[in-house]
């Protein structure tokens, strides 16, 4: 559990942010990199959101006043603070199996960093046997990823500008699934489209919607490309199992947070991973005697805290 436990140490020694408010700037005057974002390419289309159709799909970041947002606000400031301190660019959002929330915890956090006036962001759909960032935006998606990949279209024929209330994001989508995900993350189309998009998109923050790790050898083949990652533990969803085999894969990665999604604690925030609930009472069994069964949101909570301290 090294890895992980690295980015439970990591998240507790980082700097948390006080109360947010609404359109200040949540960082402190030591961050190293205070370069505004390079103008990127032009988007082909611009689209306002339409604020039903995301909150039907559980995305919520795109309104300050919706206190649900205030969770991702908090995982948006902790994540740019541990990205800035090390000048990285481009973050991967990944999780163990399919249900656990990852797409829904990346367009979330894109729109939560959409909404700071000093900052830029490029939410990139890299899940490319099941996309679903272009259905969760609303967004009518003809061409995407697998065109630039095919050299059937430029990056800026398919970069749309996705606009909310108070800012605004470019977004990458996949356009269709493929089966054939594995060759084109591979491939060395791939590496120059990494290439380009660390050129143009200089002081941007880009988040790579990954495939689950268990679910194919797409997300593995491509977190070593990407300077750190984001895990997501869906509670009740992700086994005790799954996280230790899932650690495995992520010895090639910087791990700067565990996401806990689908707690039913609603005082604990969704990447509280490695938090102990305060009216908590403590347990001498173990998390999951049944490793085959799912832990619960507090049970996931102990499993990190416990592997923090071995």
């Amino acid at each position: 559990m090294e890895h992980i436990r690295k980015a439970v140490e990591r998240a507790r020694g980082d700097h948390v942010a006080g109360p947010l408010k609404p359109q200040q700037s949540q960082y402190s005057d030591s961050i190293v990199d205070t370069e505004s974002p390079h103008p990127a390419p032009a988007a082909a289309r611009e689209i306002s959101l339409n604020s039903d159709h995301l909150e039907s799909n559980r995305i919520v970041a795109h309104d300050i006043r919706d206190f649900r947002s205030r969770s991702f606000d908090m995982l948006r400031t902790q994540i740019l603070q541990s990205m800035d301190l090390r000048s990285w660019q481009l973050i991967g959002i990944t999780s163990a199996t399919a249900g656990c929330g990852k797409s829904v915890v990346a367009t979330n956090l894109a729109l939560s960093i959409a909404r700071q006036p000093e900052r830029a962001v490029l939410l990139v759909d890299l899940d490319l046997q099941k996309p679903q960032v272009a259905n969760y935006l609303g967004l009518n998606c003809d061409k995407g990823i697998l065109n630039v990949l095919a050299g059937r279209a430029s990056l800026q024929d398919v970069l749309v500008q996705a606009r909310i209330p108070n800012g605004q994001a470019l977004v990458l989508a996949c356009e269709t699934p493929t089966a054939n995900s594995s060759a084109w993350i591979a491939s060395r189309a791939m590496d120059e489209l990494l290439r380009v998009i660390k050129r143009d998109f200089k002081n941007w923050t880009v988040i790579f919607d990954l495939p689950p790790l268990l679910a194919s050898d797409d997300a593995i083949s491509i977190l070593p490309r990407l300077d750190c990652a984001a895990f997501v533990v869906g509670a009740g969803t992700t086994t005790a199992e799954e996280i230790k085999e899932c650690n495995r894969h992520l010895e090639s990665a910087e791990v700067v947070r565990v996401i806990l999604n689908k707690s039913e604690d609603t005082s604990a925030a969704y990447y509280y991973s490695y938090a102990r609930p305060a009216n908590a009472q403590r347990k001498k069994q173990n998390v999951a005697k049944d490793s085959r069964k799912p832990p619960s949101a507090k049970g996931v909570s102990r499993f990190f805290a416990r592997s923090s301290k071995n």
